[in-house]
């Protein structure tokens, strides 16, 4: 009869359990051991009791082998650190390529190629985009050309400014000093203006009281001939009346 299969589960029995360990725990080293020789391997076994207690087994140094395992540990995170940076930047290649190819196609299809496959409703918006496009071309032209006729003016009055000054300058050099326009000697010298205008004044303000005498003057004078004449009327027209009363008698007693 064959061996019957045993089921693996956890012994119940201390006693049963302690020596199923103890039996087991042999053997593995053991195995270990035999695979290290056979295979020129490094093995590392570590085992704890459910006592706590350490056993363990190494086919070289113990620190050894953990170091190894640590820096290969290190390298596979790195690796699959790479791998996933890998893939990602797989993904977005593949994704750029994609809108490439469309870039490329609605490129071409602006130039009125490669339009097979396309519905009506899809035609009429080509359409209007390319009308869209005509337009801001044109608009885009008239302003380059509004702002080089705006230099265009900008640098014929700058050269005209030129010449005329370049005009002026030679007329200077040509010109001799005594024909050169003289500055007016009352707006180099403001203050000796201001002092001549007051002198002025004062001659002026002086003549008008002069003038103003002189008429009260001869407001008297007339007042007196005034005066000179009355009086000499009257005395004249008493001469008078004693002239007409002496004929008057001479011709009665006549």
């Amino acid at each position: 009869m064959g061996r019957g299969k045993i089921e693996i589960k956890r012994i119940e029995n201390t006693t049963s359990r302690q020596v199923t360990f103890s039996k087991r725990r042999a053997g593995l080293i053991k195995k270990a051991q035999e695979l290290a020789i056979l295979c020129d391997a490094e093995v590392a076994l570590i085992v704890f009791s459910n006592t706590g207690k350490l056993f363990d087994f190494a086919s070289l140094s113990m620190p050894h082998i953990l170091a190894r395992y640590n820096k290969s540990q290190e390298h596979s995170q790195t690796s699959s650190a790479e791998v996933e940076i890998e893939d990602q930047q797989n993904e977005e290649v593949n994704s750029l390529k994609e809108e490439i190819s469309r870039l490329q196609l609605a490129n071409l299809r602006l130039m009125g190629k490669d339009l097979t496959g396309l519905t009506l409703k899809e035609l009429q918006q080509l359409e209007h985009q390319i009308d869209e496009g005509l337009l801001s071309v044109k608009c885009r032209k008239e302003q380059l050309l509004l702002d080089q006729l705006e230099i265009s003016r900008i640098e014929e009055k700058r050269a005209t400014l030129e010449k005329e000054s370049l005009h002026q300058q030679e007329l200077r050099a040509l010109l001799p000093s005594s024909h050169l326009p003289l500055v007016p000697y009352l707006e180099l010298h403001p203050l000796e203006r201001s002092q001549s205008q007051r002198n002025h004044d004062a001659i002026r303000s002086d003549m008008g009281r002069r003038y103003s005498t002189d008429k009260e003057g001869e407001s008297d004078t007339s007042l007196h001939l005034g005066l000179s004449s009355q009086v000499y009327r009257q005395k004249k027209t008493p001469a008078k009346a004693s002239s007409s009363n002496d004929s008057a008698t001479d011709m009665d007693s006549r």
